[in-house]
């Protein structure tokens, strides 16, 4: 049996030399990577800086007009005109409601007949003492045929002023036909249509009447905010800090900002148990009329940062239940370390503990990295960063 000869037998031997140093150099290659271990990977990097800056704490709010009056009924009758519409602004002492008024017409007619009765009968009264009187002067008659008239001058009387007022009542009823606008404002919906009966026992009141020259926004601040509140406002009582407290902005539902400021006027003496929160109100002008009863936003607080650390919201994680970044240390290796936020501007965190000014942070990429980890940091710029999207 013949042996077996080599592949590289029948090669020339300056070929032979090349495939030798080529394989030598793959399996020096190979053996170097392995040395290595992986590349670093390139993240992006930001320095951190200390800006000056303001953020707004924000609380869900309700908003109200000053006055909101519902119009209702004194009188009970068929509804014969509506003299305004939905939506309508209408000034104080407008007609807004025409109830029928012939039952309490009549029933007025009927009081003043019946006062002119009255009237009738105390003089006649008024008659029989003033013969009486000389009479019994004279001791032509008994004194006490004269004390009878008096009495019934008196009863005739107490009946003058019995058919006076029941007159004045019924005047009063018919004029409650005509209900009028006890303020200014927007007349809200009206459910009852014209021949509709009304009455003070009717469930929903004719409309609701708003005055919204001023809005009233209403919203709640939990115990730590309240605690928050209390302790950084300058004050020597609760209603002295409330004065303190800067203008308030308003942010509607849409996101956009009220271009009036407002102010925080009073606070409830009370938490609510229910909800573990306390009331504020705070008042906004609404000279236009765009703001209305039943409207919602929310409450914007500023908060002044004189050397606020920023550090993007993208450039951090959560981890059981607490807010982290990666600092990257001098030999570039990623150390995770909490952070505390005093306030947030869009994405922007304001930081008050963890981080501090000057130190780099990693930008993106959060997901492949953890603690000890080696990268090669791509640095970039937070002054640019707040150029593109500001605070």
């Amino acid at each position: 049996m013949k042996p077996k000869r080599s592949v590289f037998a029948n090669l020339p031997a300056g070929l032979l030399y090349s495939v030798v140093i080529l394989s030598l150099l793959s399996g020096c290659g190979t053996s170097q990577a392995h040395q290595e271990g992986p590349q670093a990977a390139a993240l992006p990097v930001l320095k951190l800086n200390a800006v000056p800056a303001t953020t707004y704490r924000e609380f869900s709010a309700t908003l109200e007009g000053r006055t909101n009056v519902e119009i209702r009924p004194q009188v009970e009758g068929i509804l014969d005109k509506i003299y305004v519409d939905e939506g309508a602004y209408v000034k104080a002492g407008q007609p807004l409601f025409k109830i029928n008024d012939r039952v309490y017409t009549e029933v007025q007619s009927n009081a003043s007949a019946t006062l002119l009765a009255a009237k009738a009968n105390l003089e006649k009264a008024q008659l029989e003492v003033d013969r009486l009187t000389p009479l019994v002067n004279n001791n032509v008659v008994g004194e006490v045929q004269l004390k009878t008239a008096q009495a019934n001058y008196q009863a005739a009387k107490a009946a003058v002023a019995q058919a006076q007022a029941q007159l004045g009542s019924a005047g009063i009823n018919v004029g409650y036909t005509l209900i009028t606008a006890p303020v200014s404002g927007y007349i809200g919906r009206i459910p009852y249509k014209v021949g509709a009966l009304v009455g003070r026992a009717e469930p929903q009141p004719l409309t609701v009447l708003s005055d919204v020259n001023e809005i009233y926004a209403y919203f709640s601040m939990s115990e730590g905010d309240f605690l928050k509140f209390k302790n950084e406002t300058a004050g020597s009582s609760i209603a002295d800090k409330v004065k303190q407290l800067p203008a308030v902005g308003l942010k509607l539902a849409d996101n956009t900002i009220y271009a009036e400021k407002g102010k925080i006027e009073t606070m409830e003496g009370q938490f609510d148990k229910t909800m573990g929160a306390i009331s504020f109100r705070a008042t906004f002008p609404n000279g236009g009329g765009l703001l209305r009863t039943g409207n919602t936003g929310k409450i914007l607080i500023p908060e002044q940062f004189s050397d606020a650390v920023v550090v993007p919201t993208e450039a951090t994680y959560e981890l059981q239940d607490k807010v982290m970044v990666f600092i990257v240390a001098d030999s570039n290796k990623v150390t995770g370390v909490p952070i505390t936020i005093s306030g947030k501007s869009g994405n922007y965190y304001f930081v008050e503990k963890g981080v501090k000014s000057g130190q780099r942070i990693v930008y993106s990429g959060l997901d492949r990295l953890q603690d000890g980890a080696v990268i090669a940091p791509q640095q970039m710029s937070l002054d640019s960063l707040l150029k593109v999207r500001p605070l």
